[in-house]
């Protein structure tokens, strides 16, 4: 096989010998997927096709040799379901996909029978079927914004256990008639935050948990015995968060992973039947977690009143009380409908060993906190998502955290965009501004989306904007066409593979600024993609920045 720059998008076990994983060449973000045997013996490229982009749907725990993968190869808009044998190589089209299916979902028994499709561009249709040799059909049909999203099927292959926000603000853990398309009972909601996360035993055949993300990963117990396991390994590990991610068939030997806001943690083999705990590994031995800073979960409020929770890490020692006139670092997540999560971030680590004191929103559009809170953001970008970043720098101000004169900003993709609007709707706020492969200009953003993402165009119309219909908004949001507003020391860097934010966005903006005899130090990689992957050039970059921000928040 011919190894090049390349993303490991994910990796598993498919069965006691053979690994399988995810990778692309360059960042293009056409992944294929690989198995190798556990000692490293006998490579090979199970989809390797020019142009082809590889999902995997299902791993089919149940079934060794056997997943569910999904390939645009027939039509690069769209993915088809197939059945692939990882020793063989052999596939089989499971169904054809008409141009609009999302995703696809398998029993228990590894049969293919539920789909997720976009209809009208806008709306979310469920389509099930009870065999394989039957057609699909629609059973429940919902805009967008409301939706029930199908976890895994009942014990009996009959129901679904779904995560719905039909008819409520947060989402929550529903039993789901899908043959019919009803919901059939609540099992869980909680009334501050979506609760998505569903687990179950494949043992016993019972529901054991739901989760949800306050500041922190939370659970709800459906099972006790499951709640007397995460007690005893609670009181374990009681300074620590911690997650199962694997188990033996009898589920009395369990991996257990720890982290923390200062630790990439740890594994441990847990004997349930002789309560015993083998450390496996260290995530990060050559790190010291009492050489990393404490990252304290806040609250303010924007100018409309609207309550956004964030994340402030400071410097090692000190505390929210203690913190007064330090250079910070605004660091906006990319997305924009995801999150910023407690936990270690090894990023906000480098900046906080640097002296930065960085805070980090969860702005309206951000994900997990309900349906109001995310349509809050549609059609804002540079508006009142781009306000509730702006709000957040003048709170660390007030609270006397933030030194006025050294404040940046800094974030990737849709944190990019935040950036460059940032300089231009308040351009003395900030006296330096990172761009990290960031929307700039959204006309031509949207016109060089991915293949896969065209269904779903008319869905972002709603939700970012239409080019045409609200082209003045465009004209008065995309920081490439204000440029000229511009007056803060820029770095910007960008992946030259990029399928989802096209090196032009940061082209238009550099140019633009060079047009008007301002240097931009503009950092180009050319087996790069959506980010920076590879060693050298995350070293490179991140070498760079920290030049970079010393020069004009700490002279």
């Amino acid at each position: 096989m011919k190894f090049i720059s390349a993303i490991i998008a994910g990796y598993f076990w498919a069965n006691e010998n053979r690994i399988l994983y995810l990778k692309d060449n360059g960042g293009d973000e056409n992944f294929a997927l690989y198995g190798v045997d556990k000692d490293g013996k006998n490579p090979k490229c199970l989809t390797c096709m020019e142009g082809v982009r590889t999902e995997l749907i299902d791993e089919l725990e149940e079934i060794p040799n056997e997943v569910i993968i999904g390939l645009n190869n027939r039509n690069p808009q769209v993915f088809d379901p197939y059945r692939l044998n990882i020793e063989t190589g052999e596939m089989e089209m499971l169904a054809e996909n008409p141009g609009n299916i999302q995703g696809w979902m398998m029993d228990h028994a590894g049969k293919l029978r539920v789909a997720i499709a976009i209809v009208d561009g806008v709306n979310t249709q469920i389509l099930y079927r009870d065999t394989e040799d039957q057609e699909f059909r629609p059973v429940l049909t919902t805009n967008f914004k409301e939706s029930v999203s199908p976890q895994f099927f009942d014990f009996e292959n009959k129901n679904m256990y779904a995560s719905s926000n039909l008819g409520r603000d947060k989402s929550a853990i529903i039993k789901f008639d899908i043959a019919n398309g009803k919901e059939m009972e609540v099992l869980y909601e909680n009334p501050d935050y979506d609760v998505e996360g569903l687990f179950y035993s494949k043992k016993r055949k019972v529901i054991t948990s739901a989760s949800y993300t306050s500041f922190k990963r939370e659970r709800h117990f459906f099972d006790k015995e499951t709640e007397q396991l995460f007690d005893r390994l609670n009181k374990e590990f009681n300074e620590y968060e911690l997650g199962i991610t694997g188990m033996n068939k009898a589920e009395d030997m369990f991996i257990v992973r720890t982290y923390s806001d200062r630790s990439l943690g740890a594994y441990y083999l847990y004997d349930k039947q002789n309560d015993k705990f083998t450390k496996i590994h260290d995530v990060s031995p050559w790190l010291d977690e009492n050489e990393m800073a404490r990252v304290f979960p806040i609250k303010y409020e924007a100018r409309d009143g609207l309550v956004i929770p964030g994340y402030l890490t400071l410097p090692k020692g000190l505390t929210p009380a203690t913190a007064k006139n330090l250079p910070v670092v605004i660091n906006p997540h990319g997305g924009p409908w995801a999150r910023d999560s407690w936990g270690f971030n090894p990023e906000i680590q480098f900046l906080a060993n640097r002296g930065f004191a960085v805070l980090q929103m969860n702005f309206r559009g951000s994900t997990g906190y309900g349906r109001s809170f995310m349509e809050k953001s549609f059609k804002k970008w540079g508006l009142d998502m781009q306000n509730d970043i702006t709000d957040g720098v003048y709170w660390l101000i007030n609270q006397g955290i933030a030194d006025k004169n050294k404040i940046a900003i800094y974030g990737g993709s849709y944190g990019g965009y935040a950036t460059l609007q940032g300089i231009v709707v308040t351009p003395t706020l900030y006296a330096a501004a990172v761009d990290y492969v960031g929307v700039s200009n959204l006309f031509t953003f949207m016109q060089t989306i991915p293949p896969y993402w065209k269904p779903m165009l008319d869905m972002m119309y709603e939700m970012v904007g239409n080019p045409v219909t609200d082209s003045i908004q465009f004209k008065a949001t995309s920081p490439a066409l204000n440029a000229h507003k511009i007056m803060t020391p820029l770095f910007v860097a960008q992946g030259a593979n990029d399928p989802r934010v096209n090196i032009n966005e940061s082209n238009q903006v550099v140019d633009a600024l060079k047009k008007r005899g301002i240097d931009v130090e503009y950092m180009v990689k050319d087996n790069e993609g959506h980010g920076f992957h590879n060693e050298e050039n995350r070293f490179d970059f991140y070498r760079s920045m920290e030049k970079f921000l010393s020069k004009y928040l700490k002279k």
